[in-house]
């Protein structure tokens, strides 16, 4: 088989590595791909939100199956092209991508068919956002509907705060039309983690849990970002948690998305919150996580190809993944000064010594390689498109056998 892999951060570099160790991927294409998915394959370079361009190379080169990474061309219909044109394509259509293109719409959804989360409010106005805080107080969260690049979410303790969010998204316009409309949420107290199902719009997989963690700095002292690392399995999700996440929110959103003209394939990744009444959903991501991709794939047994084939085909009743009962752990390291303004064009150094070491996996996030050496950069920029720009880091996973 042929196989393109779309996207260029540790999450593709991780799925690069895993499908290049299939028996049955026999020529292994990245686009645009970084320094690290050079080792597993080919890099194209074509951008993710290229679509056209995508579609084209596809067609061309006869692709067998195109796995896509980020959440901006799944968006973007990417899906629907290559179906339309006959290619098998793993990840959801543009309309069942709704469901995290827009948090409207997914708390919409929840609401309609019962899956539990906090509640909510959406405005279309900053006044009545405004009202609303004020009317019902602190803390809160203050929600951009679109895609933001992860930095939409803003957690306020004080009104001051919130009103402040609502300023930020909906009147200085920070993630452009994103923040067109808000939502304003109901604070829910806690421990986060991951989720993800794998699902043929009929039945569905589950993965390892994970827990990410978003803040830079000790302690958690710092702004989000996308992603500092994470770690699977993640505790908090016992294994009766795991058959309540299933049945309440991962079926049930696969269910409801069916009835409502929208079937889902892919993967159906679920933000959680574990609260003392059970868990509740923060947000539906239509993608593998990022980092969460990268400590869940350390411990995969199986051939993770068959695995999507019978996603896209419509097999996975017959499916059982093989996991490692061991965790794994990823550590992020970012340059100085991210997620804010940071240095380029820095070489990274001792990535042999790395690879050389038992159980661990080097995974590169917005690197290049130049004359010979690896540097940190951020490929094919694009200020314009939320999710491109700005996220630069390389991964280190390693699972432990104590």
């Amino acid at each position: 088989m042929k196989v393109l892999v779309v996207g260029s951060g540790g999450r593709e570099h991780a799925l690069a590595w895993k499908l290049s160790l299939s028996g049955r991927v026999k020529k292994l294409y990245i686009a645009p791909g970084n320094a690290g998915t050079a080792a597993h394959g080919e890099n194209v370079p074509i951008k993710a939100e290229d679509v056209e361009g995508l579609l084209d190379f596809s067609v061309r080169e006869t692709i067998d199956l195109t796995v896509v990474g980020p959440e901006v061309p799944l968006t973007l219909g990417i899906t629907d092209e290559f179906e339309r044109a006959g290619l098998r394509v793993f990840g959801p259509s543009k309309r069942a991508s709704e469901i995290e293109g827009s948090k409207i719409f997914a708390k919409d959804l929840m609401l309609r068919h019962d899956i539990p989360t906090a509640r909510y409010r959406r405005f279309d106005d900053p006044d009545g956002a405004v009202e609303y805080i004020r009317s019902e107080g602190p803390p809160c969260v203050v929600k951009a509907d679109g895609l933001a690049a992860g930095k939409g979410v803003v957690v306020c303790r004080t009104a001051e705060e919130a009103i402040g969010a609502v300023d930020l998204i909906m009147r200085k316009k920070a993630f452009g039309k994103a923040g067109s409309s808000v939502i304003v949420e109901e604070f829910l107290e806690g421990e986060e983690a991951s989720f993800l199902a794998i699902t043929d719009g009929k039945t569905a997989v589950e993965l390892p849990s994970a827990q990410d963690h978003k803040t830079v700095f000790d302690n958690d002292m710092g702004p989000n970002t996308g992603g500092m690392g994470a770690y699977s399995p993640a505790p908090v999700v016992t294994e009766g948690l795991k058959k309540e996440v299933m049945d309440k929110v991962i079926m049930r959103a696969i269910r409801g998305m069916e009835r409502e003209g929208r079937p889902y394939k892919g993967v159906l990744y679920a933000g959680l919150m574990m609260t003392k009444t059970g868990p509740k959903v923060l947000e539906f991501n239509c993608r593998f996580g990022d980092p969460e991709t990268q400590p869940i794939l350390m411990r995969l047994k199986s051939d993770l190809t068959e695995i999507l084939l019978a996603s896209v085909e419509g097999g996975l009743d017959g499916i059982r993944p093989g996991w490692r009962k061991e965790a794994s752990v990823c550590v992020v390291m970012a340059s100085k000064g991210y997620p804010g303004d940071y240095e380029k064009g820095k070489e990274i150094k001792g990535l042999k010594e790395a690879a050389s070491l038992k159980d661990v996996m080097v995974f590169h996030a917005g690197t290049a390689l130049k004359g010979g050496k690896v540097e940190l950069t951020v490929p094919f920029e694009n200020k314009g498109t939320p999710g491109v720009s700005g996220r630069l880091r390389f991964v280190v996973s390693a699972w432990n056998r104590d």
